[in-house]
């Protein structure tokens, strides 16, 4: 097989990534990399995208209340149920499922999120079409279980079919367009049978013993799998969550306690996927093996470059749901999360989650304006860029793009201070010529011996310029060679 190396060029320093056809090992994952061309080509676009949204979203808003979790049976801190019915499964059971009755987002606005997310520099979005909970926030034909059904008091607006409409504004914003996907589905009869109650997240009955009854439920996904790709317009990425939901062989101890067959054909699924979008990044999450294009670490920032394609996803608040009065994470923490993310060569996949009313937290936009701001300003240090070493150091990140490499200095949130002198990497023999994007100044640097023998460049920030970088997250000092 061949290998597929990229490299950076960096005037006369080269240095980049070799990606591998064949299986590589990070620890103990294991990455396969794609042999489809058009596959390669869209995961090349994705990997300079860089900043992406992720949006969560369903009738569970309206308790402000963790995402599908509080159905499941499993004594786990996200599963905890809370409210007037906490303390009887079945009634709590059926009131969350008859959620949909009041679910009336009146105030549902995609283009608003659009033009927010754009401005912030955002290239990609995620939308939750079904979370575990089977509840489709998509026309589906398959269940009435959805926002266009029957039982939904959104139904009869006109704009009832999320999905097509949030595509379609995000589209116009020139964003590449996800459909988050749960390959478990805690609604259907076919893999929480009521006949038997829910044991933990796995389906609650034996495959194996009940076939017919799991080719149903097979039978099922795959069909709304076909919808979502063929009535809603180009999609570039498939991104399935329930990683429980596979094949024995491929099941190791923790994932989802009991480990079960749950062999939903994802060969098959991928490779109709492809037929319906020609080049479709499939992201079959903590499942190893050709379907997962790219790996998706939850709330964590690997400390290093990882060897394959990958993403941090990360909520902006602390939940993935919407809960009234949440925490925001302040617009420097998130900026320097997206620099950091950057700098090891990843994507960041940033959570928002709309209200009840169709509407985001006042603090998210605010979030998002000012990101934009600094994205705007450095973005291209960001977009299109490659990690190159030593990645961080100290309150410095690097990232290196044609002929330039980007010192973004990470200014501390509590203090604010700006030093005088800033010392950065030397890459490669020779002058280069030190920027800052958006300002004029002329800055003088000196070659001074660093303490392991190589040498650094030494940066002066005259006062006059110090003045102008206040109230910033970062700002970067760019090297062009």
């Amino acid at each position: 097989m061949k290998t597929l190396c990229r490299f950076l060029l960096l005037g006369f320093l080269a240095a980049g990534y070799c990606l591998p056809a064949e299986a590589q090992h990070e620890g103990d994952r294991v990455y396969i990399w794609p042999e489809d061309s058009l596959v390669k080509g869209k995961l090349a676009w994705w990997q300079d995208q860089k900043f992406g949204l992720l949006m969560h979203w369903g009738p569970y808003s309206q308790w402000g209340v963790v995402e599908s979790w509080s159905l499941c049976p499993e004594d786990e801190d996200w599963c905890k149920r809370r409210g007037p019915y906490a303390f009887d499964y079945t009634e709590y059971k059926t009131a969350y499922e008859k959620l949909p009755a009041t679910f009336n987002p009146v105030k549902f606005n995609p283009e608003k999120w659009a033009r927010a997310a754009a401005d912030a520099g955002m290239k990609y979005m995620i939308f939750t079409t079904k979370h575990h909970d089977g509840f489709c926030m998509f026309d589906t034909r398959q269940t009435d279980y959805r926002i266009t059904g029957p039982g939904c008091a959104f139904a009869a607006n006109p704009r009832a079919d999320v999905t097509r409409e949030i595509f379609n504004a995000f589209r116009k914003e020139g964003f590449g367009i996800g459909a988050y996907f749960s390959k478990p589905d805690w609604h259907c009869p076919d893999y929480w049978d009521p006949y038997w109650p829910p044991l933990d997240r796995n389906v609650n009955y034996d495959p194996q013993r009940y076939p017919e009854k799991w080719n149903r439920y097979k039978a099922f996904t795959h069909a709304q799998i076909r919808e979502l790709l063929t009535g809603y317009g180009k999609v570039d990425i498939l991104w399935l969550d329930g990683g429980w939901v596979r094949k024995r062989s491929d099941l190791r101890e923790g994932d989802g306690r009991r480990l079960i067959n749950q062999d939903i054909e994802m060969d098959a699924m991928a490779a109709e996927a492809r037929k319906l979008q020609p080049g479709i990044l499939v992201v079959d999450r903590a499942v190893e093996g050709p379907n997962q294009n790219y790996l998706t670490p939850e709330q964590q920032v690997p400390g290093k470059p990882l060897a394959f394609p990958w993403e941090t996803c990360m909520t902006m608040a602390t939940s993935w749901s919407y809960v009234p009065g949440d925490s925001y994470k302040s617009s420097h923490e998130l900026i320097h999360l997206l620099c950091r993310i950057v700098s090891r060569g990843g994507n960041f996949l940033l959570n928002i989650a709309p209200g009840p009313d169709g509407e985001l937290d006042a603090e998210a936009y605010a979030r998002l304006n000012d990101i934009g701001t600094w994205t705007k300003r450095y973005g291209e240090c960001i977009y299109g860029t490659r990690p190159v070493a030593p990645y961080e150091e100290g309150s410095l990140v690097y990232t290196a793009k044609g002929k330039s490499i980007c010192g973004i200095f990470l200014i501390d949130e509590k203090t604010g201070e700006i030093p005088e002198v800033v010392d950065l990497r030397t890459f490669t023999t020779g002058k280069p010529r030190i920027d800052i994007p958006g300002l004029k100044a002329k800055l003088k640097y000196t070659l001074n011996e660093s303490p392991d023998g190589g040498q650094l460049i030494r940066v002066s920030l005259p006062l006059g310029v110090r003045e102008q970088l206040k109230n910033q997250a970062a700002f970067v000092l760019r090297l062009t060679y």
